[in-house]
């Protein structure tokens, strides 16, 4: 029944101009422009196999979820409401559709696919006639007015700084109809999305006959200040900034919700981590267009805070289950750490938000290793299994699972592994960044002039990317090619994690074969000179893996190391160690055996090294034996079933930690 609703709605679907829109466009405001996702297509080995397991099973699986689970049946009955329907689920099941949408597009503009568009048109037919007259579009209020979710109220917007996710659902059909439009040209989506965001802003706000209400849920800030820029209308770009001024000046006034004190007060990362994040982004948006530094002041105290004292050395966030929320200074527990996928993904934003505030690569070096650890664990390899919380350790309680009823990281997934080509370059001026190293083919806007990049080479694996030009109409202009943090022998940007070894071999630099001397500033190695069609910059990366130590404030991780080689994050798995791996002694400085598995796992480089293992003998007396180590990247545990694991091992026997 629910796939005829489909396919009924996309005979009927009515057709939308392709032309866009007249309104001339805005700047962003950030000194530095990202290069948008429309202009990369990546063609990489390692993350070619995430875009196409998006493509052709995440993508698909997710649209599947929304018909079987009823999301698409609430726009239906939201054309009819009846004070019979029992309104189940959850206030924002809708953003599961929106949010997926905006995934297919992103997918679209590199794959087109008439199919995909039309279904994509179809669903959108369903979601309009399920908008109300003045614009406001929420099903699990509209379906039964009288007795909506219980979540909500009978009055609109009187919960929301609550648990009814109005304006978070409203922030998701932005984002995802702004996307729809740039992918496709088509207004059907934006327009839905203006209406509603037009009843937000009569609605709420400090004029007569307004409600002073911020959101629960924050998302909307940032989707509003896109808005903006799509449409040049300055009422949305005003609603962002209301929200995130009046945040902490209404009835909401708790830590859980950052809204203890006004946000330019705000110093330290607490509550909710995905509200959080959404926020800190939401308010980097608002400052680069309005030029408020108080934001940018607060952002940068809140993000040392996080990388300082707050950040899992897999580039997690979120310590607690409780509020799946942000714990105290050094509080990272392993086992039941949360790591919510929905925050890394929040967290990439923000730091890419701050690069282009700043123009350091720390905040990079900081979005990269959540972006190959804390971030695509959240997904199986073949895309079509899912974690929620992201441990650092198990017992065998965690398995990926096929979806979940609080649907929001794989759906949230859908919509950001299509979009990872827009954070590969940047701009500012005739300084051309590349923040990303994988394959792609790129078309760069330099001082107005076009110029075309690819890049080669194997940066997970190998450490050896390589930067050709393609085709050069600027003239001279300047690479400036980021040098990882762990390349430099820098863990994180603060004193939270450390390599346990000074040995660093600086990577080597090659233009057309020959070796450059380079300084890196800010985390980049700069090459301005008049660029010719075929020149090739090679970075030789020394990939040898190393052991990192946490701060001893750390309780969690005294007297254990992690392992990182490259980018790359690793951790013990049990179908590749048929011993106790967690009494494994892992020395500083140890030394590991890389080997190259294209079999396994969606192909991994895996490491193994001798060990001593505590244990006990027969007789219960304490003993050591010697064993081989294997360890595998830390985004690919749980692929093989659920098990033990564990990224920090013990550097020296510890009886403490043995289990009779």
């Amino acid at each position: 029944m629910k796939r005829a609703i489909i396919l009924s709605a996309a005979a009927l679907a009515i057709s939308c101009a392709a032309s866009k829109s007249k309104t001339p466009a805005l700047s962003h405001g950030y000194p530095i422009n990202p290069v948008a996702f429309t202009s990369v297509k990546v063609d990489d080995a390692f993350w070619g196999q995430k875009l196409r397991a998006s493509r052709e099973v995440t993508i698909p699986l997710a649209f599947s979820k929304c018909e079987e689970s009823g999301r698409y049946q609430n726009f239906v009955k939201a054309t009819m409401p009846c004070d019979t329907f029992k309104v189940g689920g959850y206030p924002f099941d809708d953003t599961d559709v929106y949010k997926t949408i905006e995934g297919a597009s992103y997918s679209l503009q590199t794959y087109p696919d008439k199919k995909l568009e039309a279904y994509i048109d179809s669903v959108l037919t369903l979601v309009g006639a399920a908008q109300e007259a003045d614009g406001y579009l929420n099903t699990s209020y509209t379906m039964n007015p009288s007795h909506p979710h219980s979540w909500m109220s009978p009055t609109r917007w009187e919960k929301v700084e609550n648990l009814s996710h109005e304006f978070y659902n409203l922030g998701h059909m932005v984002d995802g109809a702004v996307a729809h439009y740039q992918a496709t040209g088509k207004r059907n989506f934006l327009d839905i999305a203006i209406r509603y965001a037009d009843c937000v802003c009569r609605e709420i706000g400090r004029g007569d006959n307004q409600l002073d209400r911020v959101p629960g849920h924050q998302i909307a800030e940032m989707a509003l200040a896109r808005l903006y820029l799509v449409t040049g209308d300055q009422k949305y770009l005003d609603q962002a900034k209301y929200f995130l001024d009046r945040r902490g000046h209404t009835s909401r006034k708790d830590a859980y919700s950052q809204a203890h004190k006004p946000v330019t007060e705000q110093d330290e990362a607490v509550g909710h981590a995905v509200r959080a994040v959404y926020m800190y982004a939401g308010m980097a948006d608002v400052a680069a267009l309005t030029g408020d530094t108080a934001y940018v002041n607060a952002i940068g105290r809140i993000w040392e805070n996080i990388v300082g004292k707050k950040l899992y050395v897999t580039g997690g966030i979120g310590a607690r289950h409780a509020g799946e929320s942000f714990g105290d200074n050094y509080e990272l527990p392993n086992a039941s750490a949360y790591c919510e996928t929905c925050a890394a993904i929040g967290h990439v934003y923000v730091n890419h938000r701050l690069f282009l505030l700043h123009g350091d690569g720390k905040y990079y070096d900081t979005l990269e290793r959540t972006l190959y650890n804390g971030l695509i664990s959240g997904q199986s390899i073949e895309g079509d299994r899912f974690f929620y919380p992201n441990p650092l350790e198990s017992d065998g309680g965690y398995e990926r699972q096929p979806w979940f009823g609080c649907a929001c990281c794989p759906s949230n997934l859908s919509r950001f592994i299509p979009s990872l080509p827009g954070y590969v370059y940047a701009v500012d001026g005739r300084d051309v960044y590349v923040n990303l190293y994988m394959g792609n083919r790129a078309t760069v806007d330099v001082a107005g002039k076009r110029v075309k990049l690819s890049q080669g080479g194997d940066y997970v694996w190998e450490g050896n990317p390589s930067v050709t030009i393609e085709e050069n109409r600027a003239g001279r202009f300047a690479l400036k090619l980021r040098i990882p943090g762990w390349a430099r022998g820098e863990a994180v940007a603060s004193d939270l994690y450390t390599f346990t070894d000074t040995n660093v071999t600086a990577p080597v630099v090659k233009v057309n074969g020959r070796p450059v001397e380079y300084q890196s500033i800010k985390g980049y190695m700069t090459i301005d000179r008049e660029w010719k069609k075929g020149d090739r910059v090679d970075i030789a990366f020394d990939m040898t893996p190393r052991t990192i130590a946490a701060n001893d404030k750390v309780e969690a991780d005294r007297g254990r190391l992690a392992v990182q080689r490259g980018a790359v994050v690793y951790c013990a798995e049990w179908p590749d160690n048929d011993f106790d791996f967690k009494n494994a002694v892992v020395r500083q400085g140890q030394r590991f055996d890389a080997v190259r598995r294209g079999d396994k796992l969606g192909g991994i480089t895996e490491l193994a090294t001798d060990v001593q293992v505590l244990g006990y003998d027969q007789e219960g007396r304490l003993t050591l034996s010697d064993r081989r180590l294997t360890m595998i990247p830390y985004y690919s545990w749980a692929n093989r079933g659920g098990g033990k694991m564990a990224v920090w091992l013990p550097s020296e026997p510890q009886t403490t930690m043995l289990k009779k």
